[in-house]
């Protein structure tokens, strides 16, 4: 579908990271594994030097890690273990072809342009600023965790919106999971599902639909 901004009344666009703007398998096959991989070094370098409690703690994040839970404590870990995997260069932020025109294109429109994301706002900054296309976090002015409540959850969105000093329903939010989508409905923001290649299988039908972020001009 095409969507026009301007005739919707949209002034801001509030996006979602994984299978939105970046690939499922970066984040599962490139920070997951980082993450898991430099666990045990960072507690004992930055948490704590005994090594049962390491192991406690580790297994403990693992445990999290293996079940894909959204723990804010694990999200919070996760973002200052790949610090140093982006400082030196290992991890790279990933985006689709269509993200940095799209953010151009909107951010000199005057649209606000917010993340939300499960992931912390230390890892989206990571992530956005060390793309293949340069650092993309200029042109986005706010960024969202779970800090301001689950991501299937109305009252998160009426909470972004009341923070981005906007009627939700100026708000466009963009996501390839459904009850997301549904989510920023309940809470009157505009929304439409995301379909990326590798994402998972949604239900099209309860959703509008884009594929490519170059269906959605200002």
């Amino acid at each position: 579908m095409s969507i026009a901004l301007r005739e919707r009344g949209v002034r801001g666009i509030v996006l979602d990271i994984e299978g939105t703007t970046t690939p499922v398998a970066f984040v599962y096959d490139v920070l997951f594994p980082y993450a898991r991989a430099h666990l045990r070094e960072y507690l004992r370098d930055h948490v704590e030097q005994n090594e049962a409690k390491v192991a406690e703690i580790a297994a403990r994040m693992e445990s999290l890690m293996d079940r894909d839970v959204k723990d804010p404590e694990l999200k919070a870990l996760q973002g200052k273990i790949w610090v140093r995997g982006y400082g030196d260069g290992t991890l790279k932020g990933e985006v689709f072809p269509d993200v940095p025109p799209a953010l151009e294109r909107w951010h000199a429109a005057g649209l606000d342009l917010a993340i939300y994301s499960s992931g912390s706002v230390l890892a989206q900054r990571l992530l956005f600023g060390t793309t293949p296309a340069g650092d993309l976090t200029k042109l986005i002015g706010h960024y969202f965790d779970t800090g301001v409540g689950p991501k299937r959850a109305q009252e998160s969105y009426a909470r972004i919106a009341s923070e981005l000093g906007r009627a939700p329903r100026e708000l466009l939010f963009i996501s390839d999971v459904v009850p997301e989508v549904d989510a920023a409905r309940a809470a009157r923001m505009q929304a439409v599902l995301c379909v990326r290649p590798g994402n998972a299988a949604e239900d099209e039908a309860a959703a509008d639909v884009i594929r490519t972020f170059d269906e959605i001009a200002p």
